[in-house]
């Protein structure tokens, strides 16, 4: 059997739905995830990756178009092939991503949040945020 791409053999594994209510449904869902992603890029309490892992499902159940745009996407494309090959993050999105949380965390816990359950509830999502992050694998370039 000859070798076939990475593009051939995700396209064998992903297979379009028959119905078209249905694709259609998932390419909203999946543009949905998409403007997710992209506000997660900015906002870092909203998680980038699993987003974009979601939209790259649901177009691959609706759309091999909107499929590979994603894979192929300049931005995008790297946070799905980075996580699908186990490799990680790098170290400056790491870092950043961190210290963002807990900018964020802090100037909300301090200036805008004012019952002290909230408060608490915050800091405990960013303590898990900030463990799940560290656990991932580290992208050395």
């Amino acid at each position: 059997m000859r070798d076939l791409t990475e593009r051939q053999r995700s396209s064998r594994l992903n297979r379009v739905h028959r119905n078209s209510l249905i694709r259609k449904a998932l390419v909203v869902a999946g543009t949905f995830f998409v403007g997710l992603g992209v506000v997660g890029i900015f906002l870092p309490v909203l998680p980038t990756t699993p987003f974009l892992l979601l939209a790259a499902a649901c177009y691959a159940r609706s759309s091999e178009r909107f499929y590979h745009w994603l894979l192929d996407h300049r931005w995008f494309g790297k946070y799905i092939q980075t996580y699908r090959e186990g490799k990680g993050i790098p170290v400056k999105a790491k870092a950043l991503s961190i210290s963002l949380i807990w900018l964020t965390i802090f100037s909300s816990v301090i200036f805008i949040v004012h019952p002290l359950i909230v408060k608490v509830i915050l800091i405990v999502i960013a303590m898990g945020v900030t463990i799940y992050l560290l656990s991932l694998p580290t992208l050395r370039e």
